[in-house]
C-alpha cells in the first residue's frame, strides 16, 4: 500500500512539474513573438540583465529565466509570466529605438508604464552600410553576429565583404567557413552562394564579395554602397597612412580596426572610454585582451586604487603561428602551436594606459600562447592603494558590478568549482571573474578573468560600431 502510495505521489509531482513547464514554454512562445516583432517593427532591443533573448529558442529564453534567478543570493527569481507583461506594455506603448532590460527593471519593481512614458516619440535609427574587410576569425564571427538577428532595415547593415582575389570556387569556399565551424559550430542559419552576381545570401540578405588587393582599387558605390562604416580585420595597416586608404575609396565614411592602432588613433574599449569618441574617421577598438580586462581594471581602480601591477594572459593559439615547428620571423612563435606552450609579448597592459590614461605606465604584461583554439585566461597581480578586507569582500564587490546595469555586459561573474575555459565558448560577455580563483593577501590581490578571445570580443566592436554609425537608443533604466 505505501509503495503504490509513494508511485502515485511521484507520479503526480511528474505531472505537476511537466505542466509547469508547458505553461512557461507557452509562455516563451508569447514572449518570443512580441520581441520580434518589437525589434522589427520599432527597433526596440530587450534584453534581460544584458542578455539578448529576442532570437532564442523556447528553451534557451526558460534557462536564461533560470540564470536570472541565481544572479544574487536571495534574489526574487524572474518569472516569465512577469517578463511577458512587462514586453507586453513596453509593445501598446509604441516606442521606438529603444533598448530595455527587463530583468533590472523587475527586480528593481519598477513601474513600467511611468518608465516608459519618457520614452514614447523616440528617434528612429536609420541604416548603415557596413563593409568587412578582411574574412578571417572575427570577419566571419561580426558576419554570425550581424546575420543570426532577425531581419530589419535599420541599423548596422552587413553589405560586403573584401578579401584578397582567389582561384575558382572561393565563393563556395567562403560560405562553408562561415556556415561550419570547428569551435562555435554551425550557423544558425543558411549561406548560399550566388555565382551570378558575385556574393553570398545569408539568411535571405545579399552580401557582395569584393576582390581587391588594396582598399584604393574599390568604388564601394559601384555596389550601391555608400557613406559606408568599414571594420577592417585584415590588421594589415594600423596607422593614419595606412587605414586611410580606406577612407579614400569611393564610398567610405568611417573605418574600425579590430586590433591596436598606432599613432593618434584612439584606443577604444566600448563601456570604458567610448564617450571619447567624437566625429573621428578612424577608431580602434583595441585587442581582445584589453577589452576583456580594462572594465574589470577600471572598477578596481575606481573602487581601492592601483599603485601598479602584472597582467600574465593565457592566450589560446592564433592563426599567426605555426601548426608545426617552421620558420616564423617573429621570435618562438616558429614552434608548433599544437604541442607547446610559447611565451610571448602582448601590448595589451601597454594599451590599457590608452583606454585607461590613469592608468598609463602602471602596468606590465607577457603573455602564454597555449594548445588550445579558443578562451583565453586573463590574470591581473595588482598592488591596491586599499586593502579589500578579504578575497570573499573582493569577490562580493566585483558580483555587485558584474550584476549591475553599467556593467552587467562587460563584467560577468562566476563562483562555480567546476568552471573550465571550454565553459565559455560563445559566450558575449567580454570578462567573466573567476571567483574561485581570487586570492588576496594585505594590499595585494590576484584576479582571474576568462573570455571568449573572438566572440566576446567581436561584440564590443559591433557595439563601437553601432556609436560610430550614430545608432542610438533611450535606455532602461537610464
Amino acid at each position: 500500500m505505501f509503495l503504490v502510495s509513494q508511485a502515485e505521489s511521484l507520479r503526480q509531482l511528474h505531472q505537476n512539474h511537466l505542466s509547469n513547464y508547458n505553461n512557461q514554454e507557452q509562455q516563451a512562445i508569447e514572449l518570443m513573438g512580441l520581441l520580434n516583432k518589437l525589434y522589427n517593427d520599432n527597433d526596440v532591443q530587450v534584453t534581460l540583465f544584458g542578455e539578448a533573448i529576442d532570437s532564442a529558442s523556447v528553451n534557451q529564453v526558460l534557462a536564461l529565466h533560470e540564470k536570472a534567478a541565481t544572479r544574487q543570493q536571495g534574489a526574487t527569481a524572474i518569472d516569465i509570466n512577469d517578463t511577458v507583461a512587462m514586453v507586453r506594455a513596453i509593445s501598446d506603448a509604441g516606442i521606438q529605438s529603444a533598448s530595455i532590460d527587463v530583468g533590472q527593471l523587475i527586480a528593481n519593481n519598477t513601474d513600467i508604464t511611468s518608465a516608459l512614458s519618457s520614452l514614447e516619440g523616440g528617434k528612429q535609427n536609420g541604416a548603415t552600410d557596413v563593409v568587412l574587410y578582411g574574412f578571417g576569425r572575427i570577419g566571419r564571427i561580426l558576419t554570425r553576429l550581424l546575420l543570426s538577428q532577425a531581419s530589419t532595415t535599420r541599423g548596422l547593415q552587413l553589405k560586403a565583404i573584401v578579401v584578397r582575389p582567389a582561384a575558382a570556387g572561393d565563393l563556395a569556399k567562403r560560405a562553408s567557413l562561415l556556415e561550419r565551424d570547428s569551435i562555435h559550430g554551425s550557423f544558425n542559419g543558411t549561406a548560399k552562394v550566388d555565382e551570378d552576381n558575385n556574393g553570398i545570401i545569408i539568411n535571405g540578405r545579399f552580401v557582395q564579395v569584393i576582390y581587391a588587393n588594396d582598399p584604393s582599387e574599390i568604388d564601394y558605390t559601384a555596389y550601391g554602397i555608400d557613406n559606408a562604416l568599414v571594420i577592417d580585420n585584415t590588421g594589415k595597416w594600423k596607422d593614419e597612412a595606412g587605414l586611410g586608404k580606406h577612407l579614400a575609396s569611393k564610398g567610405v565614411q568611417k573605418v574600425l580596426l579590430t586590433a591596436p592602432a598606432s599613432g593618434d588613433i584612439k584606443n577604444v574599449v566600448f563601456g570604458v572610454n567610448n564617450d571619447t569618441v567624437g566625429e573621428d574617421k578612424i577608431v580602434s577598438a583595441a585587442s581582445c585582451t584589453t577589452n576583456a580586462i580594462t572594465p574589470t581594471l577600471k572598477v578596481l581602480n575606481d573602487e581601492f586604487g592601483i599603485d601598479n601591477g602584472h597582467v600574465e594572459t593565457i592566450h589560446a593559439f592564433t592563426n599567426d603561428q605555426n601548426l608545426i615547428d617552421n620558420y616564423h620571423k617573429a621570435d618562438r612563435r616558429g614552434r608548433s602551436a599544437a604541442l607547446n606552450m610559447v611565451i610571448t609579448s602582448t601590448g595589451a597592459a601597454k594599451a590599457v594606459g590608452k583606454a585607461l590614461p590613469e592608468l598609463s605606465g602602471k602596468l606590465t604584461g607577457n603573455a602564454i600562447r597555449v594548445p588550445t583554439p579558443n578562451v583565453s585566461l586573463a590574470i591581473l597581480n595588482l598592488n591596491l592603494k586599499t586593502a579589500p578586507k578579504s578575497a570573499e569582500s573582493l569577490n562580493e564587490f566585483l558580483k555587485d558590478v558584474a550584476n549591475s546595469h553599467q556593467w552587467q555586459s562587460q563584467i560577468a561573474y562566476t563562483d562555480s568549482t567546476e568552471a573550465v575555459s571550454t565553459d565559455f565558448v560563445g559566450t558575449k560577455h567580454v570578462g567573466i571573474v573567476d571567483a574561485q580563483a581570487t586570492i588576496v593577501t594585505d594590499n595585494h590581490a590576484t584576479v582571474y578573468i576568462w573570455y571568449d578571445n573572438e566572440v566576446g570580443y567581436s561584440t564590443q566592436v559591433l557595439r563601437l560600431a553601432a556609436q560610430m554609425a550614430g545608432i542610438n537608443y533611450a535606455k532602461l533604466p537610464a
